[in-house]
C-alpha cells in the first residue's frame, strides 16, 4: 500500500524535473547577475556573521548551478568545499591550491583528510534545484545537506542558497521530517534573509 512518504517522494521527483527544465532555460546573463549579487550579499553576510580566520563553505557547481568559486579568490577568505562519501555523509575540507579528487557523487572535492569542524565555519552557501518562501530546499534527493544540517552545530551555521529567481517556489515545497530550512537565498533579485520564527 502506498504511504504518504511515497507520495512526497513522487511529488519531489516531478518537481525536480520541472525545476531542472526551468533552470536549464536560464541565460549566462542571469547567472552573472546572481554572481554580482553574491558579491554584494557577501559583504553584508561577512559583516553580520563572519569571524576572521573561519571558513566560508561553498560548492563546486553542477550543470545549471550558479558558479560561486570566485569567492576563493577574495584575499582574506578561507574557503571550504564539501566532500561526499559513499556512506552519504558530507564533510567540508580546506580548498587552497591543493589537488582535488572526485568524490562519491563525481564532484571535484579536496582530499578527504582533515575535515573542518563546524565551529570553524562562519557561513555556508549551498546549491539547490528550488527553494520555497520558508527556506525549504529541493535538492537532488540524496539528503546530504539535510542530514548534515540536522546536527545542531551545523544547523547553527547561517546557510544560504544561491539560486535563480524562477526556482523560488511561491507554494510550500513538499517536505519530510528530516528537511531543515535555510536562512535565505541570493538570486538575481538580491539577498533574501528569512527571519527565524522561534
Amino acid at each position: 500500500m502506498k504511504n504518504i512518504y511515497d507520495d512526497i517522494k513522487s511529488t519531489k521527483k516531478n518537481l525536480r524535473k520541472e525545476y531542472n527544465s526551468i533552470r536549464n532555460t536560464n541565460s549566462s546573463l542571469i547567472h552573472e547577475e546572481v554572481k554580482l549579487n553574491v558579491k554584494s550579499a557577501l559583504n553584508i553576510l561577512l559583516n553580520k556573521y563572519h569571524i576572521e580566520g573561519k571558513y566560508i563553505g561553498i560548492y563546486w557547481p553542477l550543470k545549471g548551478e550558479v558558479d560561486i568559486r570566485f569567492i576563493k579568490e577574495i584575499n582574506s577568505l578561507k574557503v571550504a568545499l564539501p566532500y561526499s562519501s559513499k556512506s552519504k555523509g558530507i564533510s567540508y575540507h580546506h580548498w587552497s591550491n591543493n589537488q582535488l579528487e572526485i568524490d562519491s557523487n563525481n564532484i571535484p572535492a579536496p582530499t578527504k583528510k582533515n575535515a573542518i569542524n563546524p565551529n570553524d565555519i562562519s557561513i555556508l552557501f549551498s546549491p539547490a534545484i528550488a527553494i520555497d518562501q520558508e527556506g525549504y530546499r529541493l535538492g537532488y534527493g540524496g539528503g546530504y545537506f539535510d542530514r548534515l544540517r540536522q546536527k545542531d552545530l551545523w544547523f547553527s551555521i547561517p546557510s544560504f542558497l544561491v539560486i535563480t529567481n524562477n526556482c523560488i517556489s511561491k507554494k510550500p515545497l513538499p517536505r519530510e521530517e528530516w528537511d531543515v530550512p535555510f536562512n535565505g537565498w541570493i538570486s538575481e533579485k538580491g539577498l533574501h534573509q528569512i527571519e527565524a520564527t522561534n
